[in-house]
């Protein structure tokens, strides 16, 4: 649930400015909104800082500091900025080589064909009017060069002849001249040893600083912290001798914070914020709702204040609609086992471990829906083995389509259902129940244009009843003619995208049956192979198998979360525009 928040306003004496911020900081509770742009030279001494700490710890992100190498002792803040710049110069300094030696090899490509020879040895020759000029032609036309020039065919590839023309003097030769390159490729095979030899060197140097990622973190962390407290002083209103800051916190935590105040002799403020605020989102919920939260983190969405919070119905729907989609036992086992094997691995470096109680909640989702439908890596594997499904019917093609057609409008449902129950008890609430109506005779709608299956005698009804109550509920105005104006015009914003909003839930039979399609295929590509190649039937079911496995989230996370934040956001009112609850600590 979205917790209630407090506005608050803390008055105090410029001269305990800081001292008031800093017991703020240490309750941790109060979101600040800035009275004036925070600026000033300590502000930006610490962004670059803190920017140079990133780099670096970028680059030594990427070395792994050996088991055997030698930690450093920590370094403070007297010489951790020359070490960091020290590494960021050394990996400029490595890019700047690599790239250098990436052209290099392209040049010794280019003119090996050409042969080994020193560029200036050969310009220097006009000084005596004897001029040597590099030609591509095509073989057939090298009779085509004049008698007073003599030609060396150097070598010959493809129909085309690489020339070398020597002449006493500058005559005219139709042929486009090949400049010479900068350097002979000895020269440049030296140069590539010389910064083969240098790029091990600097390479050798960022790695002798690798294990110091840990203390550039730390220092990172803390130049943070205090660039956070500098912009909130900064950004305190200030009136003579008095400096004022306003921000918001949790409804639960305002008793605590007025009681710090009465200690500390503070002027406070606490009052429910207005419409007109930019009021933070905090969300509370039971632990097995909170693990939907990396997924939110990921798309970096969060509801705004006045609005829902749609975990549980998101959790649960996507739970649902990555079965659904990945619709196979065996890819579920996978899954659950790769979660596992993570979970091992990483889990100790990770602070929030939901990630993997959601993705174990996951795999049993595609576990539980492969044994319904009989597929365990495919279906005409197990068919022939005599593998039955538990529920046979969810295989059929027609009832499978309907039922998704049922699930899209069952979910849109419930987000004018919940809308509605916001709105009571405003008559507006009717035009959600409008609504309702619309979406299930768009379900029924579907049924008919799509699978054939004719349309009920009440779903005129259900049409002409929730156009009615959304024409005249929409939006309710003295002016019945404003009403009427109002309530037409968001039917012809929104009558469509019902219907359309139902079938695009179809997408989870068609992607799923893809997924099915592409597990039958490699199944039946390795049987197709001789009995006696069981290894060759080995590398087409294990690179089949690995290719859907890892399309399988894909799919989830393109068509499963589309069906979250777009379809049933937009039915449920949901504009995502809010922002994170971030307390000054």
């Amino acid at each position: 649930m979205i917790v209630p928040m407090k506005k608050i306003s803390v008055i105090v004496q410029s001269r305990d400015a800081q001292a008031a911020l800093e017991s703020l900081g240490g309750l941790g509770v109060l979101h600040v909104e800035h009275q004036q742009l925070p600026q000033g030279q300590d502000i930006n001494a610490l962004k670059d800082e803190i920017s140079l700490l990133k780099e670096a710890i970028g680059i030594l992100s990427n070395v792994e500091c050996s088991n055997g190498q030698q930690k450093k002792d920590k370094i403070d803040t007297s010489d951790w900025k020359n070490c960091a710049r020290h590494i960021l110069d050394c990996y400029k300094r490595l890019n700047q080589l690599q790239d250098y030696s990436r052209n290099i090899l392209q040049q010794i490509s280019q003119w090996q064909d050409w042969g080994d020879f020193d560029p200036n040895e050969l310009v220097s020759l006009t000084g005596n009017n004897i001029y040597v000029r590099l030609y591509e032609v095509p073989i057939r036309e090298i009779k085509k060069f004049t008698a007073d020039v003599n030609v060396k065919v150097i070598s010959k590839k493809k129909g085309i002849a690489k020339c070398a023309v020597f002449s006493y003097g500058k005559p005219e030769i139709a042929f486009k001249e090949v400049g010479f390159p900068k350097m002979s490729i000895s020269k440049m095979r030296q140069r590539i040893a010389e910064d083969t030899r240098a790029i091990a060197h600097i390479k050798d140097q960022i790695q002798k600083h690798a294990c110091l990622i840990t203390e550039f973190s730390q220092i990172k962390d803390s130049f943070e912290k205090k660039l956070e407290f500098q912009e909130t002083l900064c950004g305190m209103g200030q009136i003579e001798s008095l400096m004022y800051l306003k921000g918001y916190i949790p409804h639960d935590a305002a008793s605590a914070l007025a009681d710090t105040a009465k200690q500390q002799k503070w002027g406070i403020v606490i009052e429910d914020p207005t419409a007109d605020d930019t009021v933070p989102t905090l969300i509370r919920n039971p632990r097995w709702i909170s693990i939907i939260k990396p997924v939110f983190k990921l798309l970096g969405i969060i509801p705004g204040y006045s609005e829902l919070d749609i975990s549980p119905l998101f959790l649960i729907f996507l739970s649902l609609f990555f079965g659904m989609i990945i619709g196979d036992a065996g890819y579920g086992l996978v899954y659950f086992l790769l979660t596992f094997w993570f979970q091992k691995k990483f889990a100790p470096r990770l602070k929030d471990r939901r990630i993997f109680s959601l993705f174990y909640l996951f795999s049993a989702c595609a576990i539980f829906w492969g044994l319904l439908t009989g597929t365990v890596f495919g279906q005409e594997w197990y068919v022939k083995v005599g593998f039955k499904p538990l529920i046979p019917i969810l295989n059929d093609t027609k009832f499978l389509q309907a039922f998704c057609f049922f699930i899209g409008a069952f979910h849109l449902t419930l987000g004018h259902g919940w809308q509605a129950i916001r709105k009571i008890p405003s008559l507006t609430a009717l035009a959600d129940f409008g609504w309702i109506c619309v979406l299930w005779a768009a379900f029924f709608l579907a049924r008919t244009l799509i699978l054939n299956d004719p349309f009920p005698f009440f779903g005129k009804w259900l049409i002409i009843g929730g156009l009615t109550l959304v024409i005249f509920c929409t939006s309710l105005q003295k002016n019945i003619l404003k009403t009427i104006g109002n309530g037409l015009a968001a039917v012809a914003l929104s009558l469509m995208n019902n219907f359309t909003d139902v079938v695009s839930y179809i997408r989870l039979f068609a992607v799923g049956l893809a997924g099915v399609a592409i597990a039958d295929t490699v199944n039946s590509l390795a049987l197709s192979v001789g009995s006696s190649s069981y290894l060759t039937r080995f590398i087409i079911i294990f690179l089949g198998h690995t290719l859907n496995i890892i399309l399988g989230p894909m799919s989830v996370l393109v068509h499963g979360i589309r069906l979250n934040v777009l379809e049933f956001s937009g039915h449920a009112g949901l504009s995502w525009g809010g922002v994170a609850y971030k307390p000054l600590k």
